[in-house]
């Protein structure tokens, strides 16, 4: 689409990236310097198929692996400091569009607390899940009706979304006027990132389809009269991205290492808050 453009204008190469995950090909992440974000290249014509496996964890509920067992006792604290943000806000009213609802446990969470919830998640597999603890979740971003919700959250979603500037536009036509969307992405300019290389598993290429930058996260949304209000840290990924990247780097969990990289991620994040992820407050204007 011509408004995605220059989002793949003047890419200048970066590194090359392995998908783990899936397929086990190799893809090429580049730089775009002026938004100082990195583009997977070339996007799969079939990108859903690098979606269906069972390692795929936030399309799951699995306690099988140790890593599972991590993600789902961290994504349980995650889910008290997320309704702590979305409860600090000052909106007219409790309703909160969750974009990328995953197995719907945040809106679960949320809905048990009060708020008005509607969820989009493409996955057939995630929606069946979430549906059997009661949450409804629309397959379409484009298929919402209603056009104004207080809050609008994409936890680690925004970097899946192909029509980047177009999808922004289009969470913005949801959100009330001074309402908030929360973003939480990847940085790769964190210390793991950088220690991790090709290796960091927040690449996770092609489904990570952007890598998004402090700086590129501020162009994205001012060039939409939307303001970046909040920056906040998610001290946990340094842990567990580690944890995944040390497997893909040496074929070895290496626990003790990726604990004390991830301590050493976060130790230099509090001098240049350049945390593994990040989580975003965009006020609209």
């Amino acid at each position: 689409m011509e408004i995605e453009k220059k989002l793949y204008t003047n890419l200048k190469p970066f590194l090359t990236c392995k998908d783990y995950t899936v397929s086990g090909k190799k893809f090429q992440v580049k730089i775009n310097e002026d938004y100082q974000m990195l583009v997977t290249t070339p996007v799969p014509e079939n990108l859903e198929n690098y979606y269906e496996s069972e390692n795929y964890i936030s399309h799951t509920d699995s306690k099988k692996t140790v890593l599972d067992k991590v993600y789902q006792k961290v994504k349980n604290v995650a889910l008290q400091q997320k309704l702590k943000l979305i409860n600090s806000f000052d909106t007219p009213e409790k309703n909160v569009l969750d974009v990328g609802a995953g197995t719907g446990d945040f809106l679960k969470h949320c809905s048990n607390n009060n708020w008005d919830v509607l969820g989009v998640e493409p996955s057939l597999k995630a929606r069946d899940i979430a549906h059997k603890k009661g949450i409804y979740l629309k397959d379409n971003l484009y298929k919402i009706e209603k056009t104004s919700f207080d809050v609008i959250t994409l936890w680690h979603v925004l970097e899946h979304v192909k029509d980047l500037k177009t999808y922004i536009k289009k969470l913005k036509a949801l959100l009330k006027e001074d309402g908030y969307l929360v973003i939480a992405v990847p940085n790769y300019k964190s210390y793991d990132a950088k220690l991790y290389k090709e290796h960091w598993a927040a690449f996770d290429v092609p489904r990570h389809l952007w890598h998004f930058s402090q700086k590129a996260i501020q162009k994205l949304f001012t060039e939409v009269q939307m303001e970046v209000v909040q920056t906040k840290p998610m001290k946990f990924d340094a842990y567990y991205v580690s944890l995944l990247s040390e497997k893909y780097k040496s074929q070895k969990m290496n626990p003790i290492k990726a604990l004390y990289n991830g301590f050493r991620s976060n130790l230099k994040a509090k001098q240049n808050s350049e945390y593994s992820s990040l989580i975003y407050v965009i006020k609209n204007r």
